[in-house]
């Protein structure tokens, strides 16, 4: 049997051009041969991003509201940014985006989980974060929020709260979906399987 575990396979690239240029990510058209077979597909081209699941001494989890325009919906969301930084870490992206987004630093960082957001057709891949010990940004150090990120709101819910609005189906952030679930498995077994925050991400594209 195949191990349980994404194994990753570099199939011979025959042609690669940019079909959309965009601020963030663009879209290219890669044509391959795989096992024989010309095969031509379109991907969006993502940096990746970063999450953290923030928990308080009462193992709260931190939730932000954030408006999201192409879904024309306010989510609940975990704090997340791009890694759009070029030659930042990813562990330091998430610590930035803990301050910009909810005005906090942490004192223990692990990973929490890995995963694709569509991997059958853009290349983006995340990291969530686990982040405990908090304490807040002083109020001269913290960060001008501007656009969507201005009207942001927070609020501190149990892990089991989050978990049950997530199965009855009310919230719907990839990244919170998975981090909260996560988070709920790593808990019932004492936090045992966290993996250190400087863990190497062998998995992201940029870094194989």
């Amino acid at each position: 049997m195949r191990p349980l575990r994404d194994e990753h396979e570099e199939p011979e690239l025959l042609s690669r051009e940019v079909v959309f240029d965009g601020a963030v990510w663009d879209v290219r058209r890669d044509t391959f041969r795989f096992h024989g077979e010309q095969l031509t597909r379109e991907v969006v081209d993502h940096p990746g991003a970063v999450a953290v699941l923030a928990l308080d001494e009462q193992e709260r989890v931190l939730l932000i509201r954030q408006y999201r325009h192409p879904i024309a919906a306010h989510e609940w969301e975990l704090p997340a940014g791009l890694l759009d930084v070029e030659g930042e870490d990813p562990l330091v992206a998430a610590q930035r985006e803990l301050g910009e987004e909810a005005d906090l630093v942490a004192e223990h960082w692990a990973v929490l989980v890995d995963y694709y957001s569509s991997p059958g057709g853009m290349d983006e891949a995340l990291r969530i974060y686990l982040a405990r010990g908090l304490r807040p940004v002083p109020d001269e150090e913290r960060h001008e929020r501007e656009g969507e990120e201005a009207h942001l709101e927070e609020r501190l819910a149990t892990l089991d709260e989050v978990r049950d609005a997530i199965l009855a189906g009310h919230l719907h952030n990839p990244s919170l979906v998975v981090g909260v679930l996560a988070a709920c498995a790593m808990r019932d077994r004492g936090w045992q399987d966290l993996r250190p925050a400087d863990t190497p991400w062998t998995d992201h594209p940029a870094h194989r």
